[in-house]
């Protein structure tokens, strides 16, 4: 759906950006007669910051006297409807509901610029709303996707108060989460969202006059450094993304990384396994239950992870395939109750969530986990075969459980000017999402195929997967992609997870070296997480290429520093798969 609007025209990026706001709540339950209030709505309350900066919000209160807690969102997308939406259920439940523009957006003052002001924005208005007569000292907060980031940053050490977070897909690493993967630049997300979020309310999105394909074409745009021309505007922020490649004090500014141990609050979380922040929000959640110095919030982190992208599916459909009526949650059910168990002390149903609640793909079934990664996965390794002449599907390429003798290697020829296009996967602008058809890419002699035989009995991969692979490449600086897809018996490859890696990244995030053209080098490709049975009479398969773009942005096999240079040029690539160089996949097998 999104993909579509930005193949289109859109006069103002509120239009495009609320869907993903919409899209995660489901309908709201009826309410009893007894439990609701009358709800009173003052609109456009100006919260003051400690810089003097008044933020905007409205806020909703039931028409009783009395002090009630508080739930709270904060949003860069607008603060919603006056007349309808979750202000007047949650008020109308005994709920004093808080909807707040973001620094720069909607009707408050200041300057917008991306991740820099939640973390002290939000802790000077929950500060405030403390010192409301209104207010019981209890406040638990709210949203998804970058809704979810505004709730985490200001989470470490945000004091008793702070009683509940749920998030849904949340953004909660910059760096690792929506700027760089395996030290590639997540193109698409990045300069896609990041343009359009810095359109104000009016303003009409100018990508390149709007044609049907400029959105490709802009993505072509060389510098990285200088990618705003694409939109005819110049915007520091998304030049500032591509000039900070590692991470440093300017990501570290703008996220909560190394800061679990002071996050003391229980959090639900709502993630999917085809959403751009499908293995943070497992990686996340796994270190404040492992290091947060609260008791309580280590035994009060839960995870519901579904067959979603970055949204929710209301009808059980998600790109090529349909998970089933079963597959489908009532989202809001789970908030309400959730935040009347941590803000009212009202226990029906209370302890119901399993630490970890995952929908199983394939068998399409949700199961209850006590650990992430599960504590009886058999991590196995699957390793590439061939002759030589794994390109495509016509190639001899073979996955099996066989560790690899005296056999040749497989050659393509990488040319940036031709990527490999992104069929589906953890996306979420300017290319399709979730589970897709992946015979376009597999019928390109860039594209390695290595296929397993045909299953006899279900085999079950749920955890977290990773490529070992053995490469040269003729180029001082390239890229390897992998990926794991599901054969059905029809034929249809459809993608499950994928990664990449930049080489100059193989050692170190932070301390990037060029490798010398024609050397072996081992690779670890990590392509996320996810949960699949490959039911019987399908077959598994792993892609290896070197691009997935838009994704990921045209690694230009130059070595030369990053976004700086418009200059190409064609890299030949040599995968090895022998005795010494046994590149494999290592699939976490649930017995």
């Amino acid at each position: 759906m999104l993909h579509n609007i930005l193949s289109g025209k859109c006069k103002s990026y509120i239009v495009v950006l609320s869907i993903l706001v919409c899209v995660f709540i489901s309908p709201q339950p009826t309410l009893a007669a007894d439990n609701t209030f009358e709800v009173d709505v003052r609109s456009d309350v100006k919260i003051p910051m400690r810089d003097g900066v008044q933020l905007s919000a409205h806020i909703f209160l039931p028409k009783a006297e009395g002090k009630f807690p508080v739930i709270l969102v904060r949003s860069p997308y607008g603060k919603g409807d006056e007349q309808n939406g979750d202000g007047h259920f949650y008020a109308s439940c005994g709920y004093v509901f808080i909807s707040q523009d973001c620094r720069g957006k909607g009707a408050s003052q200041g300057q917008w610029e991306p991740f820099l002001n939640e973390d002290a924005d939000g802790r000077d208005t929950q500060k405030w709303v403390l010192n409301q007569p209104w207010c019981n000292g209890k406040i638990g907060t709210s949203g998804g996707s970058y809704v979810g980031f505004t709730q985490w940053m200001p989470a470490p050490n945000a004091g008793e108060h702070l009683k509940a977070m749920f998030c849904v897909v949340p953004l909660i690493d910059t760096y690792g989460d929506v700027a760089y993967t395996g030290g590639a630049f997540n193109l698409a997300l990045m300069m896609g969202w990041g343009s359009m979020v810095s359109y104000g309310p009016g303003e009409e999105i100018t990508i390149l006059g709007w044609g049907s394909n400029d959105w490709n074409r802009a993505y072509r745009t060389l510098p990285l450094s200088q990618w705003d021309r694409a939109i005819d505007r110049k915007i520091q922020y998304l030049r500032d993304w591509v000039g900070h490649p590692h991470f440093d004090d300017y990501w570290a500014k703008r996220g909560v990384r190394d800061r679990w141990q002071d996050i003391t609050v229980p959090i639900f979380t709502v993630g999917g396994w085809y959403d751009i922040f499908a293995k943070s929000v497992l990686e996340h959640i796994n270190a404040v239950k492992s290091k947060s110095r609260s008791l309580k919030a280590r035994n009060h982190q839960h995870v519901l992870m579904g067959p979603w992208g970055h949204g929710i599916s209301q009808n059980g459909k998600v790109g090529d395939l349909d998970f089933g009526k079963d597959s489908v949650i009532k989202l809001h059910e789970i908030q309400t109750k959730w935040f009347d168990y941590w803000l009212k002390g009202n226990d029906a149903g209370g302890y119901e969530w399993a630490p970890f609640r995952i929908f199983v793909m394939g068998r399409n079934e949700w199961r209850d986990e006590q650990d992430w990664p599960l504590e009886r996965t058999r991590f196995t390794p699957y390793y590439f075969h061939s002759q030589g002449s794994a390109n495509a599907l016509k190639g001899d390429g073979r996955l099996s459980t066989v560790k690899p003798g005296n056999e040749s290697f497989d050659r393509f020829v990488y040319n940036p000017d031709d990527p490999v296009p992104t069929l589906g996967g953890c996306n979420l602008v300017g290319c399709p999402a979730g589970p897709r058809d992946q015979t376009k890419a597999e019928n390109r002699n860039d594209v390695l195929v290595f296929t397993g035989d045909e299953l006899e009995t279900d085999l079950e991969v749920t955890g977290p997967v990773k490529v070992i692979l053995y490469a040269a490449s003729s180029a001082s600086d390239t890229d390897w992609t992998a990926k794991l897809v599901d054969v059905h018996p029809d034929g249809r490859p459809i993608n499950l997870c994928d990664g990449i890696m930049r080489a100059r990244y193989r050692q170190s995030p932070g301390n990037p070296t060029l490798i010398q053209p024609g050397k072996i080098y081992r690779y670890e490709i990590d392509l996320w997480v996810t949960s699949n049975v490959f039911l019987a009479g399908h077959k598994l398969r792993v892609e290896i290429s070197s691009s997935n773009f838009p994704r990921f942005d045209r690694n230009p096999n130059t070595g030369a520093d990053f976004g700086k240079s418009a200059e190409i040029i064609k890299a030949k690539q040599t995968i090895y798969h022998d005795m010494e160089h046994p590149s494999h996949i290592l699939l976490p097998v649930i017995p």
